[in-house]
């Protein structure tokens, strides 16, 4: 019989956890109940105890601190679409809302997100933007680690055995941030490739500072630094985005779309962010 604990502080959350890392760490449910039918549909029978730290206060909320922000690890999307946030978390809010229906969005964790370190996560271009880190637990004590660095795999991330995510940090930055999605459908789907930006321009729409990022389009997401970096003093135009631009990508062949497919999606989806940019730039300006 699989075992169920429900504790309702970190401390206890890491006793438990310490004496038996086989546990499945719960915070909203909507992606360990999935996972479990389809090992089912498989034959894996196997039922891991389960460990919710959803009744966890500390590790809810979203708050503002000297230099950064602090998500709590089991803080729902609902909960960020909601919060009053500076302009360059408009790229994650409107990821937030392309994550499932507004059932999902209410029970999700944005720490689950990145935890399946699947390579089709929306939040995880968005955070690679803002610089995000992420904050560990165990008994040993914390730890900070960029996202960049947690995500290192295929479903993969360097979480020890006996870590719990408790929050994602986020430093207080300019800039306006947008993310786009590419699906076989608007909502209520896996993406086939997926943007996200964070772009600072003077006010002659100029690009003063640029963080871009690809997701679905290789094992985890990617920052284009080399793409950033030209984009520096220029104004958002798509034609600045070329093919090169995705070279050291390696989208895969799957169910949903070819890799050359994906690229293509990808290309497109980055010239749509800059006519975006450009298009928000004009209108400030007129």
């Amino acid at each position: 019989m699989p075992t169920y604990h429900q504790p309702t502080s970190l401390d206890d959350a890491l006793r438990i956890y310490a004496t038996d890392p086989s546990l499945k760490i719960l915070a909203g449910g909507t992606d360990i109940y999935p996972a479990k039918t389809t090992r089912a549909g498989w034959g894996d029978m196997n039922h891991p105890g389960i460990l919710d730290i959803s009744r966890i206060p500390d590790l809810s909320g979203i708050t503002l601190h000297t230099d950064h922000w602090r998500i709590g690890a089991t803080t729902t999307w609902s909960s960020l679409i909601a919060a009053n946030l500076p302009p360059a978390f408009d790229g994650l809010k409107s990821a937030a809302r392309d994550i499932g229906g507004r059932q999902i969005q209410n029970r999700a964790s944005i720490a689950g997100n990145i935890a399946t370190a699947s390579p089709a996560g929306d939040s995880i271009p968005c955070l690679l933007v803002l610089n995000a880190a992420v904050i560990l637990a165990s008994p040993r004590g914390e730890r900070n680690i960029p996202i960049h660095q947690f995500i290192d795999g295929y479903r993969h991330t360097t979480r020890a055995a006996d870590e719990i995510i408790t929050a994602i940090t986020i430093p207080k930055q300019s800039g306006r941030g947008a993310f786009i999605k590419f699906g076989a459908r608007r909502y209520l789907v896996i993406s086939i490739a997926m943007v996200a930006a964070n772009i600072t321009q003077d006010d002659a729409g100029r690009i003063t500072d640029a963080a871009i990022a690809v997701g679905a389009c290789s094992p985890v997401a990617q920052r284009l630094p080399h793409l950033e970096q030209r984009l520096i003093g220029q104004i958002p135009n798509a034609a600045l985005i070329t093919d090169a631009d995705l070279a050291h990508l390696a989208p895969i062949d799957d169910i949903r779309a070819t890799g050359t497919y994906r690229r293509a999606a990808a290309l497109q989806l980055l010239r749509d962010l800059m006519d975006s940019y450009r298009a928000q730039s004009t209108t400030e300006a007129a």
